[in-house]
C-alpha cells in the first residue's frame, strides 16, 4: 500500500497564533479558555469560551478580510503556515513547485460561515436589504474555507469539504488519505476550521445543557473525566496538515513529521446527539483505523481522545478505548487536549491529530488539565495534569473524533519515515 507522510503543520488556536506556540503551551498545560467580555454574553448563562490567541484581523489584510468569514480567515492562516512548513511558497505561480493537477484540498467545517450568515441577517433586519454584503453567499457556504485555500495553492485534483459535525476534520483527513492511496493525487492540504463563538450558538448549545457553566473559573471549566465536569467549552481555530505520498515527499526533499497510517469511519445510528452507550461505533472506528494502518492494538502507545468534558461522552469513550485496545490498554497513555483548547467542533479533529503526530515526534504526550477528581473505574491511563514522556523506538497512536449524528472517525499515525 502507498505510504502517506506528513510534511507540513500549521495552526491558529486558543493556545497560540501559530503551531509552535500552540504546542509549547499545550505541553505546559496552559488553558486558552477565558471569560467572554462582549456585552451580548451578559444575558446568557454561559459566559466563557476559547477564542483564538491571535485575532485573524491582525494577520489578514483588512480589505481581503471583509470578503472572508472568520472561519475562512483562520483556515488561510493555518494553511499558509502548513504550506510554508512543508517547504513550499504560498505565493508561487501555478505549477512552479507542485503539479496542480495532482494537488487536492480536503478541509472541513462543521458549521461553516456562521458569523457571515447571522451578521448579514442582522444587517437586513435592522437596515434593509441594501446593507447585505454581496459577498454573503461565498462567505457563508460551508466549502468557503476549502475553496479559498484551494484557490491560493491552485489545487485542481479536487477541493473537498466533508461535514460530519465534530468529526468533520478527521473525516477530511481520511478522505484525502484515500485519494492519495488511490493515486488520484500526490499531495494534499488537509484539516479543519471553525469560528462559532457568537450569541446564537452559545445560547443554543447552552439550552442543550452541553456547555460548561463554570463562569467563575474559565481556565478550569474544561475538565475531561473529572467528576466535576459539566459540559464542553466552545473553542475556535484552525489546524492544517500537508500530506503526500512518500515518493513525492522524498523526490522534493521534504522533512517528514510522521506517517498518516490509517483511518476508520463508523456511524452509531443511535441518536442525533447522544453517543451509543455501548461505544460500539467508537471502538469500531478505532479498530478499523488500526487495521487499516497494518497495526495491532499492542502497537498503540497513545490515544488523543475526543474527550469533550461532557458527563456521558467521557465515560462512553473511556469504555470504547478499553474495549478497542483490549489488554493493550495498559500500555497506552490517553489524553484530551480539549481540556486546554476547548472544543473546536469541525476543527477539533485536525488540531488533535496534529497534537498526536507531535506527541510521537517529540515523544511527549500533552496533559489533560483540570483532572483533579477522576471518575472511578475508567480503566485508562490518563496523562493527568502533567505531560507524559513516551519511550523510544517505533511508535503508533490514534486520534478519536466523534460528532453529532453518530459520526465516528479515528485516525492512526506513526513516527515511521521521520526526517530528523
Amino acid at each position: 500500500m502507498t505510504e502517506i507522510v506528513i510534511t507540513g503543520l500549521g495552526a491558529t488556536t486558543p493556545l497560540g497564533g501559530d503551531l509552535a506556540t500552540t504546542w509549547s503551551n499545550m505541553l505546559a498545560g496552559k488553558s486558552g479558555v477565558r471569560r467572554i467580555t462582549e456585552e451580548w454574553a451578559e444575558e446568557l448563562p454561559v459566559k466563557i469560551a476559547a477564542y483564538v490567541a491571535q485575532d485573524p484581523a491582525e494577520v489578514i489584510d483588512r480589505v481581503k478580510a471583509r470578503r472572508l468569514d472568520r472561519s475562512t480567515q483562520l483556515a488561510l492562516i493555518a494553511a499558509q503556515e502548513a504550506w510554508q512548513d512543508a517547504g513550499l511558497d504560498w505565493d508561487a505561480d501555478e505549477g512552479s513547485q507542485v503539479d496542480s493537477r495532482r494537488l487536492i484540498v480536503s478541509l472541513a467545517s462543521g458549521i461553516g460561515g456562521l458569523h457571515s450568515l447571522l451578521n448579514n441577517w442582522d444587517a437586513h433586519r435592522d437596515k434593509g436589504y441594501r446593507r447585505v454584503s454581496p459577498f454573503t453567499i461565498p462567505m457563508l457556504m460551508a466549502n468557503a474555507p476549502a475553496a479559498n485555500v484551494g484557490l491560493q495553492v491552485h489545487a485542481k485534483a479536487g477541493v473537498h469539504t466533508p461535514v460530519s459535525a465534530c468529526a468533520s476534520s478527521n473525516e477530511a483527513i481520511a478522505l484525502a488519505l484515500d485519494q492519495l492511496r488511490l493515486g488520484r493525487a500526490d499531495i494534499a492540504v488537509v484539516g479543519g476550521t471553525e469560528a462559532t463563538i457568537h450569541p446564537l450558538p452559545i445560547a443554543a448549545f447552552g439550552q442543550m445543557q452541553a456547555l460548561s457553566r463554570r463562569n467563575d473559573d474559565p481556565e478550569g471549566a474544561s475538565r475531561p473525566w473529572d467528576k466535576g465536569r459539566d459540559g464542553f467549552v466552545m473553542g475556535e481555530g484552525s489546524a492544517v496538515m500537508i500530506i503526500e505520498t512518500l515518493d513525492h515527499a522524498k523526490a522534493r526533499g521534504a522533512t517528514i513529521y510522521g506517517t498518516l497510517a490509517g483511518a476508520g469511519i463508523t456511524a452509531d445510528s443511535h441518536d442525533i446527539v447522544q453517543p451509543d452507550p455501548s461505544g460500539e461505533g467508537q471502538y469500531g472506528a478505532m479498530t478499523k483505523a488500526i487495521e487499516d494502518a497494518g497495526l495491532t492494538a499492542s502497537d498503540i502507545v497513545h490515544v488523543n481522545a475526543h474527550g469533550t468534558s461532557t458527563p456521558q461522552g467521557d465515560v462512553t469513550e473511556a469504555g470504547s478505548i478499553r474495549y478497542g485496545l483490549g489488554s493493550a490498554v495498559d500500555g497506552c497513555v490517553v489524553t484530551s487536549t480539549k481540556s486546554m483548547t476547548g472544543h473546536l467542533l469541525g476543527g477539533a479533529g485536525a488540531l488533535e491529530t496534529i497534537a498526536t503526530v507531535l506527541a510521537l515526534h517529540d515523544r511527549m504526550v500533552p496533559p489533560t488539565i483540570n483532572l483533579n477528581d477522576p471518575e472511578p473505574d475508567l480503566g485508562i491511563d490518563i496523562a493527568a495534569n502533567v505531560a507524559r514522556p513516551l519511550g523510544e523506538g517505533d511508535l503508533a497512536a490514534v486520534n478519536n473524533s466523534f460528532g453529532f449524528g453518530g459520526a465516528n472517525v479515528a485516525v492512526a499515525v506513526t513516527n515511521a519515515n521521520v526526517s530528523r
